[in-house]
């Protein structure tokens, strides 16, 4: 049987197709253990059981040909959740914990974060978005809207997993089945990624529906969309927050200028990259 230094080295194997191949391997292993990753320095002349091992290279098969580590796991932590994922939307990424980080900041003050605010996500996909938000403010009502049924049931599951009573989660292209409800904050990671661009042949993403990826108009279409949709569904004051590319900052201020949001501005993500820009209908 291979010890956990010996299947540590078949990190390697990975080179190829990550830039994180030992860190993968050092996740995968842990799965297939239960441990935690600083069990395997721990104890890194235990042996696997014959159970452990053909699990353990089997992961590593999946993901020698690509598949993402979280769809092979079957949860990623975004916010200190773990949530579950699979292969009807996106899995969530660090760089969207920046929307939640600004949500918070916008109504930080004692005040503020106690008064009972209306959030809407758009293309909640996941949860990941709407149910951060919910576990920091669990007296703020928090809707998360899906267009798609599976990625919505997936939602609902962690939601229900996670026991969060101050989420609501129902179907929605967008605001199509929003009806009257008016909110506090809009957000949305909505797809931006234009259709031409090369790295959607790398990476995850090739394992992600294209839906929750490529926008028309150079990746602007949904933006655009909701940002001209959003001062119908807003208090007055009220707050829209888009992630976006990080080329697309200057082409984002521009639409929210064009339909009057004022307070126009963005925020740099971990990597320095402009990631997420707001926008705040006039009172």
């Amino acid at each position: 049987m291979l010890s956990i230094t010996q299947c540590l080295a078949l990190a390697s194997q990975l080179q190829a197709i990550s830039d994180s191949a030992r860190l993968d391997c050092e996740v995968l292993l842990a799965y297939v253990l239960d441990k935690q990753r600083v069990y395997l320095y721990t104890w890194p002349e235990k042996e696997l059981t014959q159970q452990q091992e053909t699990q353990f290279l089997a992961c590593l098969e999946r993901r020698k040909h690509g598949e993402p580590v979280a769809h092979i796991l079957g949860e990623k932590e975004f916010w200190s959740l773990s949530l579950r994922v699979n292969s009807s939307t996106l899995i969530p990424r660090p760089e969207t914990e920046l929307l939640v980080e600004i949500v918070l900041e916008l109504f930080a003050t004692d005040t503020q974060a106690q008064a009972k605010k209306m959030v809407a996500d758009l293309g909640t996909g996941t949860g990941a978005i709407a149910l951060a938000i919910a576990s920091e403010r669990p007296h703020w009502s928090v809707w998360g809207y899906e267009k798609y049924e599976q990625a919505l049931i997936l939602a609902r599951d962690n939601c229900a997993r996670l026991g969060f009573a101050n989420v609501q989660l129902q179907q929605s292209d967008w605001f199509s089945d929003v009806g009257e409800q008016v909110f506090d904050m809009i957000v949305a990671n909505p797809p931006y990624i234009d259709s031409d661009d090369v790295h959607l042949q790398q990476g995850d993403v090739r394992f992600e529906p294209r839906s929750a990826l490529v926008a028309d108009a150079q990746g602007l279409s949904d933006l655009s969309q909701i940002i001209q949709a959003s001062p119908e569904y807003l208090h007055a004051g009220g707050y829209v927050l888009l992630e976006h590319g990080y080329q697309q900052a200057c082409d984002v201020q521009a639409i929210l200028h064009r339909h009057h949001f004022i307070g126009v501005e963005t925020y740099k993500d971990l990597s320095g990259q402009p990631r997420v820009t707001i926008g705040r209908k006039p009172l």
